[in-house]
């Protein structure tokens, strides 16, 4: 009875938008047939978002689609959007898109009681079935009603604007500006729409976001938060933030740190594929020495793998990492790496999540190094920051995608955990550290691991060299007070081969001794042996003689 009635569910008939990430929040698109309102401020994107929804459709659904534009001419629009990518002539040519601009002067309206739009049903009544059209765009309401201060007129005319775009059966996005108090000037079209999208571009800190949400939609289920999207040169991308769950599946798969004698430190040789990797220690610990191995390491095995670093450029990376033996450039002429450089304050913390996951459906790489998201806190408060590790690590579980984050600690005297820290040390699967250890005059590297979910590993604090070879982890020297190392260290091995060489100094002595006592206990018995023999020999002549006395007096 259950599956039967999911079978008879009824499903809310929907147009998709071709809008990356938009079906996702929207459970699949626009109501299917119905207006759907677009509204915000000016350069907030509602051009852009209802000419991508125009076009994906022709091009990517086969449905041809209508745009009516009150405000730029048809030229303007070709232009503008060739710069996205998208080639709106040729549609046009290929009668996939027609572009009509109707030009409304204000001067040049005289409100009337008998006024109307019948004049535009006609022209967009035409065009629509020219092209036997299934989408629809109005841009922008303002720009036709410009002309009316009569509020019953304006309100009558919205209603049979709206409902005769349901009769011709298309989905239509209209677009408005955004009003005071309201979401748009006339403060109807939200009511009489099936479906209202709310886009706002504000700035935060000198650092600019672009966010959607959506207002309403009747008779179907939706994403109700605040979604960021981006604007580059492929369009719109909207981030979804929902359909973040935790349900993602995990792999046995061990995949290798790259680091030598780091993975003896883990009981199954290195890393679980999809897990997520913490490195954090100091300035100056080689935290990014590390992720550049693990990276290089994947490389080679012919893993795909993007490396975001904030803090250097490609080609100073590439070069530090060449004089400890790593070839970076030969993987990226593979195509197998990729290096995204940029400062955290070029994009919000939002805008950056949107970027990788851009990335990750373009790219489809099998690890990510993240270097350090502890600069992203210059960009967003406790709050945001932690919000958008959670999602980060989320959506790379789901993708499946080993990643390696490193952050940067602070160095205090309360030694409190950093921001960054304190907000993914909890989520992630693995957790490194590498610090200072300072001796007398000298300061020494150590690396330990505080925890790795799933398996055993070695809770010891292991000194690690970096040399022109490459990094080398050193095994552990305990002396009286701890751990040895550097100098203490080579101190210790010299103490160790002195005592050594002591020790086998004592033995071969020992050894040359005996040889010298036994020679002296040979040379001792075989002169007791002479000795014995000699009187042993006389006995037998006294013997001897005393016989041959006996044998004369007898005869």
């Amino acid at each position: 009875m259950k599956k039967k009635a999911i079978e008879n569910q009824f499903h809310f008939p929907k147009t998709p938008t071709g809008v990356d990430g938009l079906d996702e929040i929207t459970e699949g698109g626009f109501p299917k047939g119905r207006p759907t309102l677009i509204c915000g401020s000016a350069g907030c994107g509602k051009t852009l978002l209802s000419m991508q929804f125009l076009i994906q459709g022709a091009i990517e659904y086969n449905e041809p689609g209508v745009f009516m534009s009150f405000e730029e001419s048809a030229t303007d629009l070709s232009m503008n959007i060739k710069s996205l990518g998208f080639d709106l002539e040729k549609l046009k040519r290929e009668k996939k898109i027609a572009v009509d601009h109707v030009r409304v002067e204000r001067s040049e309206i005289e409100e009337a009681g008998d006024y109307d739009l019948e004049g535009i049903f006609i022209r967009l009544g035409y065009a629509i079935d020219t092209l036997k059209a299934k989408r629809v765009v109005l841009d922008t309401l303002e720009a036709l009603f410009s002309g009316l201060n009569n509020q019953a007129i304006l309100r009558a005319e919205l209603r049979r604007l709206f409902q005769w775009l349901k009769t011709k059966g298309v989905t239509a996005l209209i677009t408005a500006e955004k009003g005071e108090g309201t979401l748009t000037r006339q403060g109807l079209e939200e009511y009489v729409s099936d479906c209202v999208i709310l886009l706002d571009h504000r700035v935060i800190e000198q650092v600019s976001t672009r966010r959607l949400r959506i207002v309403k939609y009747r008779g179907s289920i939706h994403g109700t938060n605040e979604y960021p999207f981006l604007i580059d040169e492929h369009g719109i991308s909207v981030l979804p933030i929902t359909s973040l769950k935790l349900n993602n599946k995990v792999s046995s798969e061990i995949v290798n740190t790259g680091v030598p004698g780091l993975n003896e430190m883990f009981s199954r040789g290195g890393f679980y594929k999809g897990s997520t990797i913490l490195i954090s220690g100091t300035a100056g610990t080689a935290k990014t020495t590390l992720a550049s191995y693990f990276a290089d390491e994947q490389c080679k095995k012919n893993k795909r793998v993007i490396y975001f670093a904030f803090e250097e450029s490609p080609d100073q990376l590439i070069r530090n990492m060449r004089s400890i033996g790593l070839n970076l450039q030969s993987s990226i002429k593979k195509g197998l790496l990729q290096i995204h450089s940029s400062r955290p304050s070029l994009n919000g913390l939002e805008l950056h999540l949107l970027t990788l996951r851009k990335l990750i459906k373009e790219f489809k790489p099998d690890a990510i190094v993240i270097d350090p998201i502890s600069n992203l806190i210059t960009v967003g408060n406790a709050n945001e920051v932690r919000s958008m590790l959670i999602r980060l690590i989320d959506m790379l579980k789901i993708n499946n995608i080993t990643a390696l984050f490193t952050t940067l600690n602070q160095q205090n005297e309360q030694l409190r955990p950093d921001l960054a820290e304190d907000s993914v040390s909890s989520l992630v699967d693995t957790w490194i550290t590498v610090r200072d250890m300072e001796g007398i005059g000298e300061r020494n590297r150590g690396i330990f691991i505080i925890k790795a979910r799933g398996m055993g590993h070695s809770n010891q604090v292991r000194e690690f060299l970096i040399t022109d070879k490459g990094i080398k982890l050193l095994h552990v020297e305990m002396g009286p007070n701890g751990i040895l190392t550097g100098n203490a260290r080579k101190t210790n091995a010299l103490r160790k081969k002195v005592s050594q060489l002591k020790i086998e100094d004592e033995v071969n002595r020992k050894d040359r001794e005996v040889v010298r006592k036994r020679k002296l206990l040979e040379a001792q018995i075989v002169a007791l042996k002479n000795e014995f023999e000699s009187i042993e020999e006389e006995l037998q002549i006294l013997k001897a003689t005393k016989e041959l006395e006996v044998k004369l007096i007898a005869e």
